[in-house]
């Protein structure tokens, strides 16, 4: 008999039929009552054994986590807590699972660092089976939203010869032996003999790339994973995730922040639709883990709250010339409770002043636009009639309650003469970009986009307050396993 889902069981209205069910043992209770769970749900089925009439061996074996299939009657349960349950008629163990050697032991109520280290394992906890189904979900509303849209979705490369950051904290690829490697003249590094013939590395962000793609298709997308060797340790950090990256021509600054407010309300209401158990559970155990922090620490809205506080709001848009006035005049700059002093106009925003200006001020997300140039990346268009040592670009960046920032765009530079000069001051080579500035040369106009860290999103709608927890195997410093 072909087997049904746990989630399809729970969902049946049609009792007193034969079904066969497979999963994982999550408790057995009294030598009778299997919680059984296969992961398309968080929510567990009852397996009822007649134990009197089972093997004292096979008893023994219904341990947590055995991989089994029951067959038996579907009906209507005598329990609290589900509406169904299965009359065990015939059971077999599929996959043993040693019960004193199992590593999660849920009785010990194991940490969240302790599940990293048992990445393999811990999804099938109901915490990370929770998460990386919403993952999945919130995955799937990213390239509905787009291919409704009419975007194109465009794979750019994972190995790249350039830095669309300018951050330099890249890793390096190479077939080049360490023992005996090439030198040049110079005694240095001779990339001439790689496999590529030149330096290159694992890629930082897709937009590059994406913008050429724009200039030809007018709406592309990005979804990919990229690479950061920042030597970070922090909740909020990976050295390898996920990045959705829109490029759009003929978008201005104000169609880009259009589009990204739009973008971020569409894939959560699909996903608070799509995932209600699982957001429910979410919500529950953050208000457990809420419990443990002091009062001043405790978010003042649930997660549901807060999922729905973004969807009933408009963005509020704020220049970041107004956003540092706001936050020099603030309680928490005067007194110095900040960690770090708004002092004067160019300061580069820290989370905790985003946050206040979310959390505290306005009460509502807010995208900041209009930066200082000096702090944002050489392809973002630099703004006319300023002031000298005032210039700004056409930069945004989306605030969220709890996080900070979770997105980065702007409008793209599309002067050619501008941009080489941009260029020139910060010693990026023409040479070294010059299938870019092509985009420039042939054809150029006003085009927009946006970055949004696929993980950052994950970590707000689901409660989480580590990174580490919203990726299957995360890759940090000095962590590479699985």
């Amino acid at each position: 008999m072909k087997h049904i889902k746990v989630i399809d069981l729970l969902n049946n209205t049609k009792t007193l039929q034969e079904v066969t069910a497979k999963g994982w043992v999550r408790t057995f209770r009294n030598n009778q009552f299997i919680a059984l769970n296969d992961g398309s749900t968080i929510n567990n089925i009852q397996c009822v054994i007649d134990f009197e009439n089972t093997p004292e061996e096979t008893l023994k074996r219904i341990t947590t986590s055995a991989a089994i299939s029951v067959t038996g009657t579907l009906q209507e349960s005598q329990g609290k807590g589900q509406t169904v349950e299965i009359q065990v008629s015939k059971i077999e163990i599929l996959g043993d699972s040693d019960a004193e050697k199992y590593p999660i032991q849920l009785r010990n109520r194991p940490s969240l660092e302790f599940l990293r280290e048992q990445a393999h394992l811990r999804v099938r906890t109901n915490t990370f089976s929770a998460v990386m189904r919403v993952r999945s979900v919130l995955s799937f509303a990213v390239h509905q939203y787009f291919q409704e849209k009419g975007f194109v979705y465009v794979n750019t490369p994972i190995i790249t010869g350039s830095d669309a950051e300018g951050a330099g904290e890249m890793f390096k690829v190479t077939a080049l032996p360490f023992d005996g490697t090439p030198r040049n003249e110079e005694g240095k590094v001779d990339y001439k003999e790689d496999f590529f013939g030149k330096e290159t590395n694992l890629t930082v962000s897709g937009q590059l790339e994406a913008e050429t793609y724009a200039m030809a298709l007018g709406q592309v997308y990005t979804f990919g994973p990229t690479f950061r060797a920042e030597n970070s340790n922090t909740s909020r950090h990976l050295a390898e995730f996920w990045m959705i990256e829109p490029e759009v021509a003929f978008n201005d600054l104000a169609a880009n922040m259009d589009l990204a407010e739009d973008f971020i309300k569409y894939v959560i209401k699909y996903t608070i639709d799509k995932c209600e158990d699982d957001l429910k559970f979410l919500e529950g155990r953050l208000l457990e883990e809420e419990k443990s922090k002091p009062q001043t620490e405790r978010s003042e809205m649930s997660l549901l709250q807060k999922l729905n506080f973004v969807l009933e709001n408009n963005f509020k848009r704020v220049s970041y010339t107004e956003a540092i006035d706001i936050l020099k005049s603030s309680k928490p700059n005067k007194n110095k409770k900040f960690n770090y002093i708004i002092e004067e106009w160019g300061a580069d925003l820290q989370s905790e002043h985003e946050r206040f200006l979310v959390e505290k001020h306005f009460k509502c997300p807010v995208i900041l636009f209009d930066y200082p140039a000096n702090i944002k990346a050489f392809y973002m268009r630099l703004n006319e009639n300023t002031e000298p040592g005032k210039e700004t670009v056409r930069a945004m960046d989306i605030l969220f309650p709890g996080i900070g920032e979770i997105v980065g765009g702007s409008q793209r530079e599309e002067r050619l003469d501008v941009l080489i000069e941009k260029m020139k001051a910060l010693g990026i080579e023409e040479e070294e970009l010059w299938w870019y500035l092509d985009t420039r040369r042939f054809g150029s106009a006003v085009h927009s986009g946006f970055g949004l860290g696929f993980e950052r999103l994950v970590l707000f709608v689901t409660g989480m307050t580590n990174i580490r927890d919203v990726i299957p195997f995360p890759r940090t410093p000095q962590n590479a396993e699985f």
